[in-house]
């Protein structure tokens, strides 16, 4: 059975082959024509099939609107929350504190350069607080640490679950095998899978353990992966559109990155936040993800471990799983 239950052996064995770049020449190099050049992975994502692509439902989708930038050009930020069974106790508390209007008015206190930029109540958790915290909305659901992983056995043969085709997956690292299902780029080990802090993942801010957050801060990674906080902070979601707002805030001077007093008119307001199906029809942003058991993603996920187009002198034989992103991209209004 082809399915993420391959784990149950020793460990999941996701390395690419090297095999997987030896190609024979053809007829055509043997006497000397030129080859036809390899398509870079963004070619192949753009010949993708519709039907390779998977509609996101609105209800998970966030959309942040930012205030305006120092030029008055708006600044909006989408994020998909994660699926099932990962991380669903804290997404239900981010659209919980989404519609209550709790995250209206709260700003960016947070940026750490190669790191995170987080954002939430100025007056909660902050040293630099110079009021009252905001009352947390009823109804929110506390977690425990076990739940920042998932049990394979939730995970049942489907199209959307089966693992990509032997070749085709993302390299073995310090971290966890890795792999790409359900849409998203996962680590696993002993029969666990979880969400992996690649650049663009959102995540919940937390005190020490056993505190696991409730969802009212959150962090966005704006630097290289810090996969060390795998299994150890819950990862709710990704930002698919307006990166660029929240990866070039400026940084805070304080520590973590923190704003200082002084700094307080560097922190970004957060004028709303909303579940995009609770937005009139005509505001409801549409977005589509390649399906990671897709011919076309595994082929996408092979030529960004070995470039063959012509920029590239020597294929690489593998890549980390955080270069080997889901493509995500528009679709047509809902």
């Amino acid at each position: 059975m082809r399915t993420l239950l391959l784990a149950a052996s020793a460990a999941l064995t996701l390395a690419l082959p090297l095999a997987a770049q030896e190609e024979p020449p053809s007829s055509s190099e043997a006497v000397g024509q030129t080859k036809t050049p390899a398509p870079a992975p963004s070619e192949i994502v753009a010949a993708a099939p519709k039907a390779d692509w998977v509609t996101i439902a609105a209800e998970d989708l966030l959309v942040m609107t930012l205030a305006p930038d120092a030029d008055g050009s708006p600044r909006t930020v989408v994020i998909q929350l994660m699926p099932a069974p990962f991380s669903q106790g804290w997404v239900h508390n981010i659209r919980l504190f989404a519609r209550s209007g709790w995250y209206d008015g709260i700003t960016v206190n947070r940026v750490q350069d190669n790191y995170v930029t987080q954002w939430g109540d100025p007056n909660y958790d902050n040293p630099e607080a110079t009021g009252k915290a905001k009352p947390l909305p009823e109804g929110l659901k506390v977690m425990g640490e076990a739940e920042y992983v998932a049990n394979l056995t939730f995970l049942k043969e489907s199209e959307e679950t089966k693992a990509p085709p032997a070749g085709q997956r993302a390299s073995a690292d310090p971290y966890g095998s890795s792999l790409h299902a359900l849409g998203w780029q996962l680590a696993g080990q002993d029969m666990k899978l979880w969400p992996t802090h690649c650049y663009g993942m959102v995540g919940v801010g937390r005190n020490y353990s056993p505190d696991t957050g409730s969802g009212a801060e959150l962090y966005t990674v704006i630097g290289h992966a810090p996969r060390h906080l795998d299994r150890n902070i819950a990862l709710v979601g990704r930002v698919i559109e307006g990166m660029q707002h929240l990866s070039s805030l400026p940084r805070g001077s304080g520590a973590l990155g923190l704003y200082t007093a002084e700094e307080a008119a560097k922190r970004t307001p957060i004028l709303s936040v909303r579940v995009a199906s609770d937005l009139a029809p005509s505001e409801q942003p549409a977005f589509e993800y390649l399906s990671t058991t897709s011919d076309t993603f595994a082929a996408y996920a092979e030529a960004i471990a070995n470039r063959r187009d012509p920029f590239f002198i020597t294929p690489a034989g593998g890549a980390d799983i955080c270069n080997i992103r889901v493509p995500v991209r528009r679709s047509a209004a809902r």
